[in-house]
């Protein structure tokens, strides 16, 4: 098998997967596999199904909560699909899933397209962003969408899902809940703008970031979503939970809605803390926060 699949990605055997989360925790994985294009994709998919060995698509890992177990499977990353391409005779852009999100912002203002500047400090990749909907500022990524390219896991597929055809919330979509698909690519739907006044918006939005969210230790960024017409941070913070710590985490002094590794923090930490905040909560306010990151590979 690892001979087929080497003709398709780049395998690595027994990774520590640490190094591609942005919490720094984690266990091994039995195969790490970067399919070299989008085609090739489509035969790992294919090979791993063969020989019934369980997959999981990782992009960055900016949202996830990685176990420390072996996962006896493979991780797969689409790092080798980050093709970008912009269009503003169209007002479009064009990504594929494994691009950085930042990346795609930059490149978008630099062409004179604005739309995306919320996004310009999210850390993860397409592909992420629009399974989870990511957002700021009261803005989200499904709203600047024009159409989904993913891979239908059942019938290997490629598919071209219009904005229309896909349903989401806050914070989620049908990719996140179904799973039936793999996300390849998307485009967008952009406005003709200001590089200058894009930039000055980046440069803002950097400032009030460095000044309320703890960005010198790992996180995940946001533990919890906010609930309808209130903040999860002053939830949160109304429990006296800030400087909580197991292990290594802790609830971020600076953000109470963050959850850091501030001193090795082992996975069974930032899960049992994200726990603790949650049941503090619900228990003092009744509130039952919703849990934004993914749990991968616990019972």
């Amino acid at each position: 098998m690892i001979e087929k699949l080497k003709k398709h990605a780049d395998v690595l055997e027994n990774v520590a997967l640490n190094k591609y989360n942005t919490y720094h925790i984690g266990g091994l994985t039995r195969y790490l596999v970067s399919p070299l294009s989008i085609n090739d994709l489509v035969e790992v998919i294919k090979i791993l199904d063969e020989n019934k060995v369980p997959y999981f698509v990782l992009g960055n890992g900016s949202n996830v909560v990685l176990s420390s177990k072996k996962y006896e499977g493979a991780i797969i990353r689409l790092n080798n699909l980050n093709g970008i391409a912009i269009h503003p005779e169209m007002n479009m852009a064009y990504a594929e899933a494994g691009a950085m999100y930042p990346k795609l912002v930059n490149e978008t203002i630099e062409r004179g397209l604005t739309g995306l500047e919320f996004a310009g400090g999210i850390p993860g990749t397409i592909g992420g962003s629009i399974l989870n909907n990511a957002g700021a500022y009261n803005a989200c990524t499904m709203d600047y969408v024009r159409s989904v390219s993913v891979l239908n896991k059942e019938t290997y597929e490629i598919e071209e899902l219009e904005n229309a055809d896909i349903s989401y919330t806050y914070r989620s979509t049908m990719f996140k809940e179904e799973r039936k698909y793999i996300i390849l690519s998307a485009k967008f739907f952009l406005k003709q703008g200001s590089k200058e006044s894009s930039l000055e918006i980046l440069a803002d939005r950097q400032r009030r970031r460095l000044e309320s969210q703890p960005l010198e230790y790992p996180s995940a960024g946001s533990v919890f979503r906010n609930p309808e017409g209130d903040a999860a941070w002053r939830l949160i913070d109304s429990c006296h939970l800030k400087g909580t710590r197991i292990g290594g985490a802790e609830v971020s002094e600076k953000h109470a809605n963050f959850i850091i590794n501030v001193d090795n923090a082992t996975s069974d930490d930032v899960y049992e803390l994200i726990n603790l905040v949650h049941d503090t909560v619900l228990e003092k306010t009744t509130v039952d926060l919703i849990i934004e990151q993914e749990f991968i590979g616990w019972d």
